[in-house]
């Protein structure tokens, strides 16, 4: 398939997924709200993801794909396949000694993850029951990304872009009968924790069964060094301290949001909206890009790895900068119809809106970091990154302290796109230094033009929204404004690739005519 259709079929998943997802998450909005409970266990979820992004999406797919894709063009199937039961085994024994020291010592683990709760002991002690509850979550998930990253670099995308609707589905039915029943807010939280558990357990269920199809399931043994190893890990603690330190920038949020009442619930509602265009776009493309640089890197094409990483920015640039307008434009809109009803009240409306156009402001930078990483990983290079991403963090850790004391939610989630925007300067620059990547004049035209067509849709987009204000009122029938809601979105796609069209940038033919394409 080629580059453009894999960033489709990754991309198309994904929106199932967080289709599914943005149903969960309106559910959970309607029987925990924004409360204690419901940050204890936002709180609680987010721990076992920051491990799972540090030992398997962060350090297994950065070090580990270059090297799996290298050995699978220079060694063929057999040989990558020991490489991968020998890193795995590494992978699986680390995880393992992780979990049984958090489910030991969680409660101290969590103090400085959540400071602000031990004012209020109760909500300390649930998000540590919860915490204990959700955390062997991480061994699924890791070991659900390392099937999937061996999958990835053979070209089989399916599985594991799928994976994440099997846990939304798994959440939804739990919580669709907890929202028709009246336990108490923590009873509620316990049961969503259980069902995240068995949604891991399901996940790790289906990968497996995709990669034993293929015949590179890898054997776990005894973990033992070697030369290939020694070499995975010297590009994987890199890795692990760049992903540390991207995560470290979500749990500055997290720290400074736990010392004010409900400040985290808003941060995490807000951060979900602009998952979804990120999720579909960045992830997708950063999914199907580094395999695809690891590929023509080891084999010496480094013209093909140039162009796809010229179209990766092109088209994540085209769908993300209007993404980021129309969530801009469309904040208190999108937030009234998806989450307010139940708990979730209109006031609760207001300030994640707020919070959710502060995160746009930075989507496409998040999105770019995506496509410039995989410029460094492909080569074996995980140090650059690294120093970046800490050099991102400061800027983070400033930004939140000197902007919470006045604008709360709002400057945490600010502070976060500005080091977002630094860190892909910095990428950006010294790709372009080492002639590794640069735009020519017509690219750099065509970026701006985007740009200037993105604020042209999100102007239109506030501007019918004003137009149709009573619709998106409190109260206002929830049957009415989704329909409503969907009206002004599809005009709003229309109208952005209408002008892409009759501008020039990307003519709609061709643009179809490269999702056809299959490669030789």
């Amino acid at each position: 398939m080629s580059l453009y259709r894999n960033f489709l079929s990754v991309g198309g998943l994904t929106l199932v997924s967080r289709v599914f997802g943005f149903v969960r998450d309106a559910l959970m909005a309607a029987v925990l709200g924004i409360s204690p409970v419901s940050d204890a266990f936002n709180a609680a979820f987010r721990f076992p993801n920051l491990f799972r992004r540090l030992f398997a999406e962060g350090a297994f797919n950065t070090a580990f794909v270059p090297m799996f894709s290298g050995a699978l063009e220079t060694q063929g199937k057999e040989g990558a396949r020991e490489l991968a039961s020998r890193v795995m085994s590494w992978l699986v024994a680390v995880i393992l000694v992780v979990t049984l020291l958090v489910e030991i010592f969680a409660e101290q683990i969590m103090v400085p993850f959540v400071p602000g709760f031990l004012n209020d002991p109760e909500k300390f002690e649930l998000t540590v029951f919860l915490t204990r509850i959700m955390f062997p979550y991480l061994a699924c998930m890791s070991l659900m990304a390392a099937y999937a990253a061996i999958l990835n670099s053979m070209g089989r995308f399916f599985a594991a872009a799928f994976a994440p609707v099997v846990l939304n589905l798994v959440n939804i039915s739990a919580l669709i009968p907890l929202a028709m029943l009246t336990l108490e807010a923590p009873d509620t939280a316990f049961w969503v924790a259980v069902a995240t558990m068995l949604g891991g357990i399901a996940q790790l269920a289906l990968v497996y069964v995709a990669i034993r199809r293929t015949g590179m399931t890898p054997k776990i043994r005894l973990p033992r060094l070697d030369a290939e190893v020694r070499r995975f890990w010297v590009l994987a603690v890199p890795a692990i301290v760049a992903g540390g330190i991207t995560q470290i920038n979500i749990f500055v949020g997290t720290v400074i949001a736990s010392g004010a009442d409900e400040v985290m619930s808003i941060i995490y509602n807000a951060d979900r909206l602009y998952q979804l265009p990120l999720g579909i776009i960045g992830i997708a493309i950063g999914t199907v890009l580094l395999p695809e640089l690891s590929r023509h890197l080891s084999a010496g094409r480094d013209l093909e790895a140039r162009q796809s990483q010229s179209q990766s920015l092109f088209l994540s640039m085209l769908l993300s900068m209007p993404a980021a307008a129309a969530l801009i434009g469309l904040a208190l809109p999108i937030v009234r119809v998806l989450f307010e009803r139940g708990a979730f009240g209109p006031a609760d409306s207001v300030t994640v809106s707020e919070a959710l156009v502060a995160f746009a402001v930075g989507l496409p930078a998040f999105v770019l970091i995506r496509v410039l990483q995989p410029g460094f990983f492909s080569r074996q290079d995980t140090r650059t990154p690294t120093i970046f991403a800490a050099v991102s963090l400061v800027i983070n850790v400033v930004l939140s302290l000197l902007l919470f004391s006045s604008l709360k939610h709002v400057g945490i989630a600010l502070a976060t796109s500005i080091s977002a925007w630094a860190n892909v300067l910095l990428l950006a620059i010294f790709l372009a230094r080492r002639g590794h990547f640069t735009l020519d004049a017509r690219e750099w035209q065509q970026q701006g033009l985007i740009a200037l067509l993105s604020l042209a849709m999100g102007g239109g987009l506030w501007l019918a929204a004003w137009l149709l204000g009573p619709v998106f009122s409190p109260g206002y029938n929830f049957l009415l404004q989704a329909p409503a809601l969907l009206l002004l979105c599809v005009l709003g796609a229309g109208f952005y690739f209408a002008l892409v069209h009759l501008s020039g940038v990307q003519r709609l033919g061709a643009l179809f005519a490269r999702l056809r394409r299959r490669k030789a």
